[in-house]
């Protein structure tokens, strides 16, 4: 961790964060170590020999590459046995692995070269996981049929309210809690929090984490719902069967007791998850 140093310790006006963006910057722009991070953004652990095959070079190269991503603080380790895991450190890294990733389109001249790249690709876009929570035409439809149904909104909060970190839920009531999702790109409204309540998924609402977030998806190129409710309801998504995880990637696919439940709760038509 750099050491709190005021501007004015340093006899210059230059900013004291520079050097930590730049050793940050540096450790992100190694193309191994960025398959890297893209890839536990299905936020699970890997072994070192699991990424090494997927990055496509020799285990003591991989091996470096990832030393310096847990030195960063950019990823997390753990051994077992003979097994080294990593995954990413937190949610925090996920959403800059995330924004990162968001900026950057998809090459118009990359086209799968097999069938099999093809279908994975294709699954990818229908349906994933990022990090920890749904993304593709899937995570769209639901960020949409959540705010066509007035539970969540695009609206920001009005300046001057607080960001509410540190109230509880008995503070204000659903408000207080709602409004830590100033700045972030959406806002799940009251009605939204009633219906996570109503519907049985599970919502931390005293997390610091903002409760919903945007995050711009990759192949739809519009925003996604993440933050805590999106992480809930791709939770609750998995465990109730809705969607299962198919291939050794991030894709899912949504079951028949997916589409009814997502037809019953939030109007979405089956024929727009397939």
């Amino acid at each position: 961790m750099l050491e709190h140093v005021s501007i004015t310790d340093t006899g210059n006006d230059r900013d004291v964060r520079a050097p930590g963006l730049a050793a940050l910057a540096g450790l992100v722009a190694d193309e191994t170590r960025a398959v890297c991070l893209l890839a536990l953004l299905d936020g699970r652990a890997w072994t070192a020999g699991e990424l090494a095959r997927h990055a496509g070079v020799a285990p003591s190269t991989l091996s470096e590459h990832l030393g310096k991503l847990v030195a960063g603080g950019l990823l997390a380790e753990e051994r077992q046995g003979r097994h080294r895991y990593v995954r990413l450190a937190d949610t925090r890294v996920a959403q800059l692995v995330e924004d990162l990733a968001g900026q950057v389109a998809p090459h118009p001249a990359h086209r799968p070269r097999t069938l099999r790249a093809a279908s994975a690709g294709s699954a990818m876009a229908r349906g994933r996981t990022c990090y920890d929570h749904l993304a593709g035409r899937l995570g769209i439809a639901v960020t949409d049929a959540l705010t066509a149904l007035g539970l969540l909104s695009a609206e920001r909060e009005p300046e001057g309210r607080t960001d509410g970190a540190e109230a509880g839920p008995s503070a204000s009531g659903p408000t207080a809690s709602a409004s830590r999702e100033r700045a972030t790109g959406f806002l799940l409204t009251e009605a939204g929090l009633r219906w996570f309540e109503g519907s049985g998924i599970a919502l931390d609402r005293a997390t610091r984490r903002p409760l919903a977030r945007a995050c711009l998806d990759w192949t739809e190129r519009r925003p996604h719902l993440a933050g805590a409710a999106g992480a809930a309801l791709c939770r609750h998504a998995l465990d109730a069967g809705w969607c299962v995880r198919i291939g050794s990637e991030r894709a899912v696919k949504v079951t028949a007791a997916g589409e009814r439940a997502l037809a019953e709760l939030l109007g979405i038509e089956a024929g727009s998850l397939r």
